[in-house]
């Protein structure tokens, strides 16, 4: 007999026996096998399962609770995102402006091309206008010295011959009402070009160096005519030295204003430059500072006006203090030196030049 297991007793008689036996110790070998010996395979992956499984949860852990080196450079890049956003919007924002300020100076630049060519044709038409006023005003005055003269000559010949004071008087009036009669051409002159007036350029160049305000000076004319009129009472040396300084007082009167409207013209075009702008500078800037030249260059007719009605009132004083006759030598004294003026002119435009 047999024994295999505990419980299990098999008899060993008969062939039919041997081969019962034979089967169930291979199947119980079998199976004993298959319940006992562990694979290294399954072994091996039952250890790595759980290994993954510790380091998937530590990698979970470091994720969730970043360090400060990490969380620093995430600030510094969030950081250095917003500041680049900025830069961005400040460009675009500078473009922006760059192209309304390109529009803006092309709008001016055309406004200025149309008003250079608008103030081309106006200059042009006041140039025009200006030199047709300025020959007329020649052309009259050349006409008006030539009757001046005739009217002189007539004096003189009834002065010459002692002509009564009542002939000397109407020839007296005829000549004083032609003489005050430049005071309104010049005066109608100055309407269509007052620097022409005020330059002189109508008289001759002798004339010139005495010139004041457009013409002569009332008290220097006074001068020379006192020491040239005597017999003169005392009444009459003492009225006519009055009017000579009342005179010049008038004629300072009128050289300090024509001194500050200088001035305030100067001021009035030198502010507002930046000397870097150029000479127009801004359009609207520039017109406006021309608007405020023009009006205070128009008050340069008012003191040519006052300077005239000064020399006017002088000489129509003077004859009321001087007799008839000494006026008429007066009116002849004054065409001679002005007389002489121009030949002088004329002399030293023929000189012979080396």
């Amino acid at each position: 007999m047999i024994r295999i297991g505990p419980n299990v007793n098999i008899s060993s008689s008969g062939p039919g026996n041997e081969d019962w036996i034979e089967s169930n110790m291979a199947e119980s070998s079998s199976r004993t096998d298959s319940s006992t010996d562990v694979e290294p395979d399954d072994k091996n992956q039952k250890s790595g399962s759980g290994g993954v499984t510790g380091l998937d949860s530590s990698d979970k852990s470091k994720e969730k609770n970043p360090d400060q080196k990490t969380q620093r450079r995430l600030a510094q890049n969030r950081e250095a995102a917003r500041k680049s956003r900025l830069r961005k919007k400040a460009y675009v924002q500078q473009l922006e402006n760059s192209r309304l300020k390109l529009t803006q100076l092309e709008q001016e630049l055309q406004r200025a091309r149309q008003q250079g060519i608008f103030m081309s044709s106006i200059r042009d038409q006041a140039n025009a206008g200006n030199a047709n006023g300025t020959l007329t005003f020649d052309a009259e005055y050349s006409r008006w010295l030539e009757e001046q003269s005739r009217h002189i000559s007539e004096l003189r010949t009834a002065v010459n011959a002692h002509a009564g004071d009542t002939e000397l008087g109407t020839i007296m009036e005829t000549v004083s009402a032609h003489f005050y009669g430049i005071f309104r051409m010049k005066g109608n002159a100055a309407k269509d070009d007052v620097f022409h007036i005020l330059s002189g350029m109508w008289k001759t160049p002798a004339e010139r160096c005495f010139l004041w305000i457009g013409g002569f000076r009332p008290s220097e004319l006074l001068k020379l005519l006192m020491n040239h009129l005597e017999p003169l009472t005392e009444q009459q040396v003492n009225g006519l030295y009055n009017l000579q300084q009342s005179s010049h007082q008038a004629e300072d009167a009128l050289a300090q204003g024509m001194d500050a409207l200088q001035q305030s013209l100067a001021e009035t075009l030198a502010n507002g430059s930046s000397g870097t702008d150029g000479a127009s500078g801004n359009v609207g800037n520039y017109m406006g500072q021309m608007a405020m030249a023009m009006g205070k260059l128009g008050t340069l007719e008012g003191f040519l006006r006052q300077a005239d009605n000064l020399r006017q009132q002088t000489l129509q004083q003077m004859h009321r203090i001087l007799t008839t006759r000494q006026s008429a030598r007066a009116l002849l004294l004054i065409h001679d030196y002005f007389s002489r003026l121009r030949a002088l002119s004329s002399l030293w435009l023929a000189r012979p030049r080396e």
